[in-house]
């Protein structure tokens, strides 16, 4: 891949905190509703609400509340109007910014986000403003100390990937939308196992940020995966491991 934004790196180390609070429970129940609702109820046939569940589960979500979002979606309970959008804008050194939303008030959420990118020296696009610098892509994330990068590679391009690199402590596999669920589908028979999988968007080139600038990117980025109704939030920021050593040690 071109450029691979560093907050690709940065969200998922951030998930493993965040799954000890009931906000992320929230984002993946309205996973499984949009599941539900776009593909039914059944998780053996529909493929994206067995990934939602297998995802909400990995961060102990109650069985309770992943029944309660199933039925949202398939209609047996109320509060399952719930819209796709997707928000563009920019932030600090012109950093482009993408924001997938799932919102029941698209009236209430625009205002919100807009002022997160204001607060944070940003500012919130017109459609078509930031999709352009990026391409929609699976992306698997396994951590180093669960398989070799050798045997990953041979599984992951034989299953329909397109790259497979190390970043850290992990590696990052990528490939096709239309292939992601055959990808996962062949790491679950092989038994590797993934810390993060989603269908996300990956910068096509990035923009490096160091010092004051890399701060407030990362201030945006929290800010905004933090709200309720965003579900992913994507950069094509970089910031060089002295900037990341420099800013965690203040």
């Amino acid at each position: 891949m071109a450029g691979h934004s560093h907050w690709a790196g940065i969200k998922h180390k951030k998930a493993l905190v965040d799954s000890k609070r009931g906000k992320l429970w929230s984002k993946l129940s309205k996973a499984i509703i949009v599941a539900a609702r776009e593909g039914g109820g059944d998780p053996a046939v529909n493929l994206k609400l067995r990934y939602a569940i297998n995802d909400a589960k990995a961060v102990s979500v109650p069985k309770d509340n992943i029944e309660r979002a199933v039925k949202k979606g398939t209609g047996e309970l109320e509060g399952g109007n719930l819209e796709e959008v997707l928000y563009e804008g920019h932030g600090p050194c012109g950093v482009a910014v993408l924001c997938d939303i799932l919102t029941d008030n698209r009236n209430r959420t625009a205002p919100e986000v807009r002022k997160i990118f204001e607060l944070n020296g940003g500012k919130l696009g017109a459609t078509g403003s930031a999709a352009w610098m990026f391409d929609r892509k699976g992306l698997i994330v396994v951590p180093c100390d669960r398989t070799d990068e050798d045997s990953l590679f041979d599984l992951a391009i034989e299953a329909g990937a397109e790259d497979v690199r190390r970043e850290g402590e992990s590696f990052e596999v990528v490939c096709e939308p239309d292939a992601f669920n055959g990808l996962c589908d062949a790491m679950d028979a092989r038994g590797v196992e993934s810390q993060s999988r989603e269908i996300t968007w990956l910068p096509k080139d990035t923009v490096e940020v160091a010092g004051e600038d890399a701060r407030k990117v990362l201030s945006m980025m929290d800010a905004l995966d933090d709200h309720d109704d965003v579900q992913n939030v994507a950069a094509n920021f970089n910031i060089s491991d002295e900037a990341m050593a420099e800013i965690g040690e203040e």
